[in-house]
């Protein structure tokens, strides 16, 4: 058990920064939580999470995690009404115009509003004696030695203050889980230190928001994944309260219309007609809301050759990445889990420590996401012999799913988080898909030749 230091601050109490400050009560003194919304119990959408009245996915791994470090969250959310839900025998994927064959698979998800899971997490937090959440703050930069060599603290601002006074938090470490807006790279820059490196692939994002009731002994809910042909996407999923909540949208500025006509006729041209046959029928319990996301971003603090001790980044401050895969909250999960790692050797070279451990968390739904956004002839970016392999690869995964629930389940796996993508290549996996798929390839070359290839074409990550 590593020695306790005294006080940890944590920047942001969203999903990212609710679990860093978890992780950092087994080791800190105390712990604050730095917030600029005013929080309270409710489970309502709040300006700082301007998402949440969007769907959003829990992956199968990041439910686990969460209960890892929270015991007991399952539960008391399916208490709250949430459903708990086998990914692939009660929800329909279709992905390239396909949908996936259904079958057990023991992944469980669940289908929970954002609001309400933030709340339940906030709430195990508050609770923890050593944590102490200030909310109706800003974050206005940090403190540091004369030379920079280390932070000391965090300034902030109480907008609850007539005086307008900054004041210092002393912090023996300060972590930065403010999302994909942080301004730690200037913060960075005022003690002297470069910004890390970015990198971007535009993607021009556009999707609406609405809730409707839902009938319990209904359909399931179902994701249809934009193709080359049909740009536009959706997802329907259940939540708490009998309720569905429809996010319908395309790439490039393809925005769904606002109003209950123009949301319902864009519905039915996605690529299935899986959301809209629930929705036209289905009675609205909300306006439609829009969310716009511009760009996929990944800041490469692994890169930095200087870094002040005494300072991380977390979370969407790090990556964030296209909502429409539902990885943001998983990811988070599992860097706090990284983090826990790190600090179980102590807290010198802390920051080399955990942005190279977290790089290996990222790598992979990175590639998953920037690797399926850039099918896409418009959006721009690298598009790599292996990345263009693996797509071709995935087409026919998906064609062969439709039939075959292992190939499903194998998909699955590695998008929730569970298996490295290379499992879906493995050669017993690859034989299915090929068998599955019938490509030319396939009869041409031999299910070995081809196999082989995307194997050496997918290869995992240099630790």
């Amino acid at each position: 058990m590593p020695a306790r230091t005294d006080h940890a601050v944590v920047v942001g109490a969203s999903m990212g920064g609710l679990v860093a400050a978890r992780v950092l009560s087994e080791v800190f003194d105390r712990v604050t939580i730095v917030e600029r919304d005013v929080l309270d119990d409710s489970a309502n959408p709040r300006r700082g999470v301007p998402q949440g009245r969007h769907a959003h996915g829990l992956l199968a791994r990041g439910r686990e995690v969460l209960e890892e470090f929270f015991p007991g969250l399952t539960e008391e959310l399916v208490g709250r009404g949430a459903g708990r839900i086998d990914l692939q025998a009660q929800f329909r994927w279709i992905n390239g115009g396909r949908q996936m064959h259904r079958a057990d698979t023991g992944l469980v998800g669940l289908g929970v509003s954002r609001p309400l899971l933030e709340s339940r997490v906030r709430a195990r937090v508050r609770a923890l004696p050593n944590v102490t959440l200030l909310d109706g703050c800003d974050a206005t930069g940090l403190t540091a030695t004369a030379d920079s060599s280390r932070v000391t603290g965090l300034r902030v601002l109480r907008r609850t203050d007539d005086d307008g006074a900054d004041e210092v938090l002393d912090a023996d470490l300060v972590v930065d889980a403010s999302g994909r807006g942080s301004r730690g790279p200037q913060w960075l820059e005022s003690l002297g230190y470069p910004a890390p490196q970015v990198e971007q692939v535009q993607i021009g994002l556009a999707y609406a928001s609405r809730s409707y009731r839902r009938d319990p002994h209904g359909p399931a809910g179902a994701a249809v994944g934009a193709t080359i042909a049909n740009r536009r996407g959706g997802v329907i999923l259940s939540q708490e309260g009998d309720r569905w909540i429809v996010s319908i949208g395309g790439i490039l500025g393809d925005a769904a219309p606002l109003d209950h006509e123009g949301f319902t006729a864009f519905a039915a041209t996605l690529p299935s007609p899986a959301i809209h046959e629930v929705i036209r029928d289905a009675e609205p319990l909300t306006d439609a809301v829009r969310f716009r996301y511009p760009a996929s971003s990944r800041r490469r603090y692994e890169r930095m050759s200087r870094f002040p001790a005494g300072y991380l980044a977390f979370g969407d401050s790090i990556c964030s990445f296209n909502p429409t895969y539902g990885q943001g909250m998983t990811v988070a999960a599992l860097e706090g889990t990284v983090l826990r790692t790190c600090l179980a050797d102590g807290t010198a070279d802390l920051g080399r420590r955990f942005f190279r451990g977290a790089a290996r968390i990222v790598d992979i739904p990175w590639d998953i996401s920037v690797g399926a956004d850039l099918r896409f002839p418009d959006v721009e970016g690298q598009r790599t012999a292996k990345a263009r392999m693996v797509n071709r690869y995935l087409e026919r995964v998906h064609r062969a799913a439709e039939t075959d629930p292992s190939v499903g389940r194998a998909f699955l796996r590695v998008v929730n988080m569970i298996d490295r993508p290379e499992r879906l290549m493995a050669p017993r996996t690859a034989l299915r898909v090929l068998r599955g798929s019938r490509r030319p390839a396939h009869q041409r070359f031999g299910v070995s030749w081809v196999a082989r290839r995307l194997i050496v074409g997918a290869a995992a990550p240099a630790d």
